[in-house]
């Protein structure tokens, strides 16, 4: 369910200074620029009716994978990087994937509880599975991959 503009329009405006040192004062657009990212649809480039929101993509990725997986998979949502940091971001996608979720499966949704984790949890993550032993025998130069292309990524990550 998307937000009421008219109860939003109700809410005070917040100042905001630039790093450049522009200020200027925000209302609905703290509300109408990041509900694009559960309504694609809103946006009015070529294209636009073609994207799929969060909550879809997160849906669709679930259900592309084997029947089996699917439990796993819905009871451990995680959500990680910038945009999770937006106002109710979780909150709202926690209620579509609640909504979308068959009442067969768990829906669980993980997120870190500091924004510097968020933030920067994926960059963390992938440095810690990097500087696995077990991982670093998957990795593959790039001049391994200029003479040998996809089939490099094949042969070494089946």
């Amino acid at each position: 369910m998307p937000y009421n503009e008219e109860v939003v329009a109700s809410i005070p405006h917040v100042p905001y200074e630039f790093p450049n040192g522009f200020n200027d004062e925000y209302g609905v657009e703290r509300f109408r620029i990041p509900e694009t990212l559960f309504d694609p649809t809103s946006l009015r480039v070529p294209g636009g009716a073609a994207m799929m929101g969060s909550s879809h993509i997160v849906t669709t990725s679930v259900g592309m994978c084997d029947v089996d997986l699917r439990p796993a998979l819905y009871g451990n949502v995680v959500v990680t990087g910038g945009n999770t940091l937006l106002q109710g971001y979780n909150e709202r996608l926690n209620r579509d994937l609640t909504i979308k979720t068959p009442s067969t499966m768990r829906f669980k949704l993980i997120s870190a509880n500091g924004p510097q984790e968020r933030r920067y949890g994926s960059w963390i993550g992938g440095s810690i599975l990097a500087s696995l032993g077990s991982f670093q025998q998957m990795w593959i130069s790039k001049q391994e991959y200029e003479e040998t292309g996809k089939q490099q990524v094949d042969r070494k990550c089946p």
